[in-house]
């Protein structure tokens, strides 16, 4: 009788903890479906689909508008730039022609009237077409750079020889043996020039060598 008794109530126990857990089990799924539920709401919700839809558009347009704002103003710079030094080669390769005609111009005679008639209208064509020309490359943005008595500047210039003097300033420019030319704020050519130094500079050596030279005699 005992050994049935505690057969009995070991069944007995073990049916109600299974009772107890499935009794259980219902909550714990009814909380997790309650947690999950927002989720699957909010990810449904048509109005938060289409504001995340809305927000994605804007800032699509905002760099598609950003891009094509840059893209102008790169153009227009481009553009600028073509008008302004797009005929760089044909101005380099006219200055030549320039210094050319200049000297022509400057090797005529004052006096025109001391001339014969043919040569005096063929000086007079000259200097007409000269000045003509002179016109049109400034219209165009080409100037002549001629800076005698101004300071020496490498930006413009290239020297050539320097001359010892005390009566300018050292560095600056005296003579210029060809006139340079730029395109607005472009080098075409610099002007050749000769610069200023001061004339003590060559002095110290010569006396120090004749200095040297009755040394040695006196020895």
């Amino acid at each position: 009788m005992n050994k049935q008794t505690q057969t009995d109530e070991t069944i007995d126990g073990q049916q109600a903890a299974a009772d107890e857990q499935t009794s259980a089990s219902p909550d714990m799924s009814s909380d997790a479906v309650s947690s999950a539920a927002p989720a699957d709401a909010q990810s449904n919700d048509p109005l938060a689909a289409m504001t995340a839809e809305r927000d994605q558009l804007k800032e699509q347009l905002l760099r598609a508008l950003a891009d094509t704002e840059n893209m102008r103003r790169r153009s227009e710079r481009e553009a600028a730039n073509v008008r302004k030094y797009g005929h760089t080669p044909f101005a380099r390769d006219l200055v030549g022609a320039l210094d050319n005609l200049g000297r022509a111009v400057d090797s005529a005679p004052d006096d025109l009237d001391s001339l014969d008639e043919p040569v005096k209208s063929l000086v007079t064509g000259i200097q007409l077409s000269w000045t003509e020309l002179q016109s049109v490359i400034q219209k165009h943005g080409i100037a002549t750079v001629s800076p005698k008595g101004e300071k020496f500047d490498y930006n413009l210039h290239q020297a050539m020889f320097e001359v010892p003097t005390d009566d300018v300033a050292p560095g600056m420019v005296v003579e210029v043996v060809q006139h340079g030319y730029v395109l607005h704020d472009r080098l075409l050519r610099p002007a050749m020039v000769g610069v200023s130094k001061p004339a003590s500079a060559n002095a110290a050596p010569v006396q120090d060598a004749a200095k040297n030279t009755d040394d040695g005699e006196a020895d």
